[in-house]
């Protein structure tokens, strides 16, 4: 068992003190999936990497309640946090600049969490929630790759199912994701 493990079992155990060791061993890994998610955000993006990363893990934290199995676990709940304030920022983002309009997104290509701008979030956050109404385990598959940056195989760790079956929904997932967004369903 690694140290983030062992770590997250205190939490779980009530031990207010590992809390404060778990962010040193988690920082940099957090700081990387934040960084690559917004590697090809668009220029002048007011939401730097360091700022996300600090954003998400003051919500990891702030629920005493919370816990986690494992290591995959949290960063899965980690990439799930970044997502929402992806969201959030986008829309008040939206909402100022843009009057509300938005564009279609054309995710033909959707490979990882860094390929999609800052202005296209929104769209694929409202495909996503109707995703998870009908296929629950597709959209968490989604929100681990496309905003969590994870491999298949980390993935399939976090849900504790096979790597093909990972493979299987996410292909379908992209699929029924083009279909959304470019308005052909």
């Amino acid at each position: 068992m690694n140290d983030v493990t062992q770590i997250l079992q205190a939490v779980e155990g009530g031990d207010r003190r590992a809390v404060e060791d778990l962010l040193p061993l988690v920082y940099s890994e957090l700081k990387k999936l934040a960084a690559t998610r917004m590697a090809h955000e668009a220029a002048g993006h007011t939401l730097q990497p360091t700022a996300l990363v600090h954003e998400a893990w003051l919500r990891l934290v702030k629920d005493e309640g919370r816990s986690w199995q494992n290591r995959a676990h949290f960063f899965n709940a980690a990439a799930e946090a970044m997502r929402r304030i992806l969201i959030e920022h986008a829309r008040r983002k939206s909402a100022v600049k843009h009057g509300g309009g938005q564009q279609r997104l054309d995710i033909a290509d959707l490979e990882c969490a860094a390929q999609s701008p800052d202005e296209n979030i929104l769209l694929i956050d409202e495909a996503l929630e109707k995703l998870a109404s009908q296929h629950p385990e597709r959209a968490k598959i989604v929100v681990m790759k496309f905003f969590g940056g994870m491999t298949n195989e980390e993935a399939a760790a976090a849900m504790g199912i096979g790597e093909r079956s990972v493979y299987r929904h996410w292909e379908c997932a992209k699929l029924w994701l083009f279909d959304e967004l470019s308005g052909e369903q």
